[in-house]
């Protein structure tokens, strides 16, 4: 028990250490655009601290988790021999650790395994629609329709400036939703004037990663004369 009790102090000692100079310099350094300094105080800083921290948390351990008392004599020792001092744990500083600890435990599977959230936070899906050559393009967005379902949800995705584009002959659509849900049902419609709604399933797990690059271009689950193709791609936003 002493020795699970000193590996809890220690890491949790290292755990207070690296988050803490991680954010005390995330704080000092002010506003963080790119994310280039939280990074950099997470994994080039704060290890000292993680260092420092493990430290105190063994010295902690020794200092106030062990109370050392008198031992009763044995059988083989006088009654007038000194007392010796043994060591024993410190229940209040077990309770604490433990609660800290179990505290800790929680939130990590909760965030990381129960939580209907992605674990890289909002990601950002870009779409790209290509219809037949000789289709014409709205002129104006307010004409496109693009919605994204998502944990019995719907986003509508948002169209940059350049969203009409082409891909050699044919035109095309340029767009993008954010994603921040697990669950294994994505789906994808498009609807423009004249054109029957077109949907397509995104094929992505259900807590998924960033894709290296698009996938293939596929049509419409449905079979539609217009054979208007979708691929897309997964980037995280943090």
């Amino acid at each position: 028990m002493r020795l699970i009790l000193g590996f809890l102090s220690a890491l949790l000692g290292m755990l207070a250490g690296w988050s803490a100079l991680a954010a005390l310099v995330m704080v000092l350094a002010g506003p963080d655009r790119d994310g280039g300094i939280a990074m950099g105080a997470v994994f080039n800083i704060s290890p000292f601290g993680g260092v420092a921290g493990l430290i105190a948390g063994i010295w902690l351990f020794m200092r106030f988790g062990l109370v050392r008392g008198a031992a009763l004599p044995s059988a083989a020792e006088s009654a007038d021999a000194p007392p010796r001092h043994a060591a024993r744990l410190s229940y209040p500083f077990a309770v604490t650790v433990l609660c800290v600890a179990a505290s800790l435990s929680w939130w990590a599977w909760h965030e990381l395994i129960r939580s209907p959230n992605l674990s890289h936070g909002f990601m950002t899906l870009e779409l790209q629609f290509r219809l037949p050559a000789g289709t014409t393009l709205p002129d104006k967005e307010e004409d496109v329709r693009i919605e994204v379902e998502e944990a019995q949800g719907y986003a509508t995705a948002l169209l940059p400036a350049n969203w009409r584009a082409h891909d050699g002959d044919r035109p095309a659509i340029i767009a993008s939703a954010s994603l921040m849900y697990k669950t294994r049902h994505r789906a994808v419609s498009l609807t423009l004037p004249g054109i029957p709604t077109q949907s397509w399933p995104v094929d992505l797990p259900s807590d998924p990663d960033p894709t290296p690059g698009y996938s293939p271009w596929r049509v419409a689950s449905e079979p539609s004369p217009t054979k208007i193709e979708m691929h897309f791609r997964l980037s995280a936003d943090r």
